[in-house]
């Protein structure tokens, strides 16, 4: 019973290895690139062409040279896996967008509109109480 234990863990071992893979963008084949989330066949085409001018430096010269290739694809594609020259892509501070700094509770005050007067049944605004 131990060894059939330990067979399926060493099985799933495996298996959780071969899944989750590095792939180098200047040898990713054509079908490699398309199972990649967030890829599809026009960034894989563009990737492909590139990479056949010249193989990527790094990210940098990966992004540049890419249509569609920029900082929030290149991280989420690194997140997946996918390796230029053997590193990941770093996000650089340029890259990151500020989050904004709101005051929920001014924006709700301010998003209310003032309350008209009451009016009686004719129609006409009550007289202001004083």
């Amino acid at each position: 019973m131990l060894r059939k234990i330990a067979g399926v863990f060493l099985a799933f071992s495996f298996a959780g290895l071969s899944w989750a893979q590095q792939i180098d963008l200047n040898k990713a084949t054509e079908v490699e690139l398309d199972a990649l989330k967030g890829v599809g066949p026009v960034l894989t085409k563009a990737v492909m062409d590139e990479r056949k001018k010249a193989a990527f430096k790094d990210w940098e010269d990966a992004t540049s040279r890419v249509k569609g290739l920029g900082p929030q694809k290149a991280s989420s594609l690194s997140e997946q896996g996918v390796r230029v020259q053997g590193s990941a892509y770093k996000v650089k501070v340029a890259d990151q967008k500020p989050a904004p700094n709101k005051d929920v509770s001014a924006d709700k005050a301010a998003a209310k509109p003032a309350k008209p007067a009451a009016a009686d049944a004719s129609g006409k605004p009550a007289p202001a109480k004083n």
